[in-house]
């Protein structure tokens, strides 16, 4: 990346158009990677199929990227702390001798973005990572894609740390794996899972989180912390309903789809369809963003848990946070940014929106991640 393309900064305000934006009312609401917070809508659609425990997975290649030939892919299975199955993808380095130290290499775990799975970003992330030398793994969350946990399509900010901390046990027990040299990058909703995740898990040498959103923050307090007390108790009490039709039902309802549109939408809006809902970028029949969505009570566990309140702790392991220049959630990395302890390093992409860093190879930082996990994994 060139110094023309992107900006290192102490801090930042965001541009002014993008602050109008943060503060109308009701965007949160319809975000695309957030479950409907003040709507008990019940127009769901019916669930992927997914994998259950005894896990079947896929042996075609079903990835929205090209298959490189310079590494080795498998699918792997590992169980969390839990004991909910979890499905991932294995990339290994063809060449790993940039990097080999005693027939060990570091190697790092990818998660990400919310509502997405391993086929797509975080999968995309993981196989560039491997081109260049380290063992990768890129997994779905529990509950979602082909990973396995009951009911489908809800998330927690519990359980979906723990899915990190478990890929770094898998990882750990591979032989040709340096477990003294494992680095964690989330992306999207999972850059803050991932950041939780390496504040508490002291095995995790360094840390990057691309296009970070912390959604304990935006399910509680909305975009720009624009929900009031008012609206907080109004959501809390429409979800309290949901769960009694719930409860009747015997088993939670979807809300609508994400990533309809049909017109007047937000322009971040209209970026993510553009990424999720196209079948040359994003589109996978598994992705909760592509082809469905959470469900109405999802946001529950997030509301009163906020993820980054350890933040500080990752230190005195590095830090890299990656935003665009012009993304909608921008002030996400801000805030976490200027709540770290040193060392740390804030990444702005000239120009770049927010999911322009979900799949855009000449958008994407890869060299700069590469040196960072380098100088901290290998040095």
């Amino acid at each position: 990346m060139n110094n023309d393309q992107s900006q290192m900064k102490q801090a930042g305000q965001p541009d002014t158009g993008r602050r109008n934006l943060l503060k109308m009312t009701g965007v949160g609401i319809a975000a695309a990677c957030v479950a409907p917070l003040f709507t008990t809508s019940a127009a769901a659609a019916a669930p992927v199929s997914a994998a259950q425990t005894g896990l079947k997975l896929g042996t075609e290649w079903d990835k929205t990227f090209a298959k490189s030939d310079k590494v080795e892919h498998k699918k792997v299975s590992f169980k969390n702390r839990y004991g909910i199955t979890l499905a991932a993808d294995l990339y290994q380095p063809n060449n790993p001798g940039i990097i080999n130290n005693g027939g060990k290499l570091a190697a790092i775990v990818v998660g990400g973005p919310f509502g997405a799975i391993k086929e797509q970003s975080s999968g995309l992330y993981a196989q560039t990572m491997a081109e260049r030398g380290f063992i990768t793994l890129a997994f779905d969350p529990s509950f979602t894609g082909e990973s396995g946990g009951e009911p489908r399509h809800v998330a927690s900010p519990d359980i979906n740390t723990e899915d990190f901390s478990a890929a770094v046990d898998f990882l750990g027990l591979l032989p040709n794996v340096d477990r003294e040299r494992i680095g964690m990058l989330g992306i999207c909703g999972w850059g803050g899972m991932a950041l939780n995740a390496a504040a508490i898990d002291k095995r995790v040498k360094a840390v990057v989180a691309s296009t970070m959103y912390d959604m304990t923050r935006v399910m509680s307090k909305g975009y720009n912390d624009s929900v009031t007390k008012e609206q907080r108790t109004a959501a809390l009490e429409q979800l309290g309903q949901q769960r009694w039709k719930d409860a009747e039902k015997g088993e939670p309802a979807l809300g609508p789809v994400y990533n309809e549109l049909k017109g007047g939408e937000p322009q971040f809006l209209v970026d993510y369809a553009g990424y999720y809902k196209s079948r040359d970028r994003g589109f996978h029949p598994r992705a909760i963003n592509s082809n469905s969505s959470w469900t109405i009570t999802n946001p529950l566990s997030f509301m009163n848990m906020p993820l980054l309140s350890y933040i500080d702790e990752i230190s005195p392991r590095p830090l890299l946070l990656i935003h665009g220049e012009k993304a909608h959630s921008r002030y996400f990395s801000e805030t976490a940014y200027a709540a770290a302890a040193e060392p740390k390093e804030l990444m702005i992409i000239k120009g770049a929106n927010h999911v322009d860093l979900y799949d855009q190879m000449d958008v994407i930082p890869f060299d700069k991640m590469t040196s960072f996990f380098r100088q901290h994994l290998v040095a």
